[in-house]
């Protein structure tokens, strides 16, 4: 085996060889295929299978009982996970649409004899449904999928028993299907991992599963390679790593066989917040940080294997549809235009489940089964894929090496650090995961280029303001490995992501892992252009140093276009970066309160940052307040987000602070009476007619929040005529507001 760490594999120039055929296929399906003149090299396979789709749920349906018990079964399992069987109209609505490659999980376990014999009738409909797209001339992956005896607990310990199986198998697969031409692709296997453990899905250092699995997957090359059939030879075959992830933790541990014809199987439903997490509470939003975290991912690919010959197959990918089609399109564009420009090929994962409010995050249902017709939820998402492949203006494969930089000798750049320090990631609660925060001002950084000399994990690079708020970050545009230097393009990657450059105060290096930073130096940039995903966050300082002691709630104002829904969050730095996440929608005169209880922060936390996610070029923050209680005040339940209250309150105080553009603030103090619905800062007839107006017609004489708060006075929650009349009879002495 040849280790792809540090090691470029040339493709063999063998490979552009016609291929002598010794055999005649006895299957009609596969006469077109086997007449072609010429071998195709592992790229050229790669570029041709251009987009694919993946038959989930359906050949990898287990079927068991409640205990997940599973014993030998019949063809029943097609259907075990609620799937219709597949047919070809399925596969000629695919292709129709511009498909050119279906993903065939297949699960072989419970069509077994004891003697790992599989069933000729199993082989026979996985070969049937094969052939669905080989008459389409469309690409076909075939793979072991769902095996409960690879997916175990005691995974690093199983070789022994895992490989001859799993040969085995091989085996009789490689030989039903010998004579299919290079669009029949063989996947050895599908998210190999210790199922059951605490690592099963991730891990912060490598597992020692990724050499057992780099162990099978040599022996899986081996055999196919020694097998009879005039494609053994040059068939691409498809290698995961641990779990099939996208992390570079487990990609960096691949030993990629010496062999041209092999290429690195991954999974990336990146990033995950996004995608497919249920704990995250709004998908409506591909955020700036969504973006970076995405493309960070995919060059990630591009410079491991890419860059070095070595071809790339996503295997798994998708968005879930959290009835966040806008978002998902914004995701789709950025995720197919960067893996094409690489020469990347996706597979979307579809398991046929449009809506699932039991678990919304598994809604990956594009095609209507039976009929071949589009579902319209995610038909969005189908058209911008195709969109992006039609497009002639985006090459496949041109940017799957990067570019070469020269860059200015870090000799004769500015040095900004010049002691070595180790930096660890597990030590981030002592800020010890980062080089010290040194000063520095963007006039410094404009138009230059910061060069990290460094050992161990890749370091990312930060920027905070003079309170260590706003933190940005940045992974490297590019990295000189022989030399250990990592380059950041801030004079243009800066500008993209901060609001107000003048308030950039400090630049620090950070580490993932354990990283040994040796030098940081300030460079002139080259003359290049990349591309920075635009992050267009509204980001607001909070200071909450003039909250007055006995404050109970942040009120934050916001102002837009009306009947716009939107949301965010109010950061913080705690135990790392921490958020209190909100969401709301503007009436109809474009106003909008948010509160927040004060309690969820820190005691003693002295600053904050409000964050407008959701459409933020249609919503500006303007003023926050802190709402106190005063003696006589009877505020409301602690659960409550909207303060209520009754005819024995007498005044709540605010400290109203303005928001300007620029993010800085201003403070000024004021008191609002109990009754004062017109904020006229008294309580008169006037309030109450301003309380039946607002009844009357909302949308033209709407209240704002803090007089609706004040206004609602009759001891039941919200406006209502009675609070105009109480008000009234206050006005007259007839009645009085009385202390609690």
């Amino acid at each position: 085996m040849l280790n792809s760490k540090f090691i470029s594999k040339a493709v063999s120039a063998v490979a552009s060889v016609a291929m002598v055929f010794t055999s005649i296929p006895s299957i009609t399906v596969m006469d077109k295929a086997v007449a072609a003149d010429k071998t195709m090299t592992a790229f050229e396979i790669t570029k041709n299978m251009k987009v694919g789709w993946n038959l989930g749920n359906t050949l990898d349906a287990k079927a068991g009982d409640k205990n997940g018990d599973y014993e030998t079964a019949g063809l029943e399992t097609e259907t075990a996970w609620g799937c219709p069987k597949a047919n070809q109209q399925l596969f000629d609505a695919l292709k129709a649409k511009g498909f050119n490659t279906v993903r065939v999980p297949t699960t072989w376990f419970q069509h077994l004899d004891a003697d790992n014999n599989i069933d000729p009738e199993w082989m026979a409909r996985v070969k049937e449904v094969v052939d669905y797209g080989i008459k389409n001339d469309m690409y076909i992956i075939l793979n072991v999928h769902h095996e409960n005896w690879i997916n175990r607990a005691d995974f690093a310990n199983a070789y022994n028993e895992m490989q001859p199986k799993l040969m085995k198998i091989w085996t009789q697969i490689a030989t039903e299907f010998k004579d299919y031409d290079q669009h029949l692709i063989f996947e050895c296997m599908n998210e190999p991992r210790a199922a059951g453990t605490d690592h099963e899905w991730w891990a912060a250092e490598p597992v020692p599963e990724c050499e057992v699995i780099n162990k099978i997957e040599a022996d899986f090359v081996k055999l196919i390679r020694g097998m009879d059939g005039p494609y053994a030879k040059t068939r691409l075959l498809m290698l995961p790593g641990y779990v099939a992830s996208a992390e570079q933790t487990f990609l960096k541990e691949i030993d990629v066989p010496d062999d041209d014809f092999v290429a690195i199987s991954i999974h990336a439903y990146t990033p995950y917040d996004f995608t497919m997490n249920t704990a995250v509470k709004d998908h409506s939003v591909f955020t700036g940080a969504y973006s970076q975290n995405l493309a960070d991912t995919l060059q990630g690919m591009r410079d491991l294997f890419i860059e070095k010959d070595i071809p790339v197959v996503i295997g798994e990918m998708g968005t879930s549809n959290f009835g966040n089609t806008e978002a998902r399109v914004a995701w789709t564009t950025q995720y197919f235009t960067a893996t094409k420009k690489y020469g990347i090929p996706c597979c979307l994962w579809d398991n046929n489940t449009v809506e699932n409010p039991k678990d919304p995050g598994e809604c990956h249902g594009y095609i209507n089964r039976t009929t071949g017709e589009w579902h319209e939820a995610s038909l969005p998402i189908i058209n911008k894929m195709m969109e992006i492949m039609n497009d002639d203006t985006i090459v496949w494969g041109s940017e799957g090496k990067a570019p070469e930089y020269k860059h200015q000798d870090l000799a004769s750049g500015k040095v900004f650090r010049d002691e070595a320090i180790e930096i660890d990631a597990s030590k981030s609660k002592t800020y010890e995961n980062t080089t010290p925060g040194q000063e520095i001002a963007w006039s410094e950084l404009e138009g230059k280029e910061v060069a990290i000399k460094y050992t161990g994990t890749t370091p990312v690079l930060a920027f905070s303001d003079a309170e260590y708020g706003n933190w940005t970050e940045f992974k490297p545009y590019t990295v000189d490995e022989e030399k250990g230097i990592a380059y950041y393009l801030v004079g243009q990657q800066l500008p993209a992501a901060w609001n107000d450059l003048s308030t950039v105060n400090h630049m620090q290096a950070r580490t993932d892992k354990v990283t040994t930073i040796e030098k940081m130096v300030i460079l002139d940039a080259p003359e290049v252009e990349i591309e920075v995903p635009v992050d267009k966050t509204k980001k607001y300082k909070i200071d909450l140093t003039k909250a007055p002691a006995d404050a109970i709630y942040l009120a934050l104002h916001f102002e837009g276009e009306a009947n716009t829904t939107t949301n965010g969050c109010v950061g913080f730095n705690g135990d790392g970066w921490e958020q209190v996440e909100w969401e709301g929608k503007t009436n109809a005169n474009g106003e909008l309160m948010v509160e927040i209880d004060l309690s969820k922060f820190p005691a003693g936390l002295a600053s904050a940052e409000c964050q407008i996610w959701y459409q933020p070029e249609l919503v500006d923050m303007v003023e926050y307040d802190f709402t106190v209680k005063q003696p006589g005040t009877v505020l409301p339940p602690e659960t409550s987000t909207t303060t209520t209250l009754d005819s024995t309150t007498t005044t709540t105080e605010t400290t109203t602070v303005t928001v300007s553009e620029s993010t800085t603030t201003s403070v000024e103090g004021k008191i609002t009476v109990i009754g004062d619905a017109n904020l006229d800062d008294k309580c008169t007839v006037a309030d109450a007619v301003a309380i039946l107006q607002h009844i009357a017609n909302q949308d033209k004489y709407a209240l704002k929040p803090q007089g609706k708060i004040n206004g609602d006075v009759d001891g039941v929650a919200g406006i209502t005529a009675n609070d105009a009349l109480f008000i009234q009879k206050v006005d007259a002495g007839a009645e009085s507001f009385k202390a609690a």
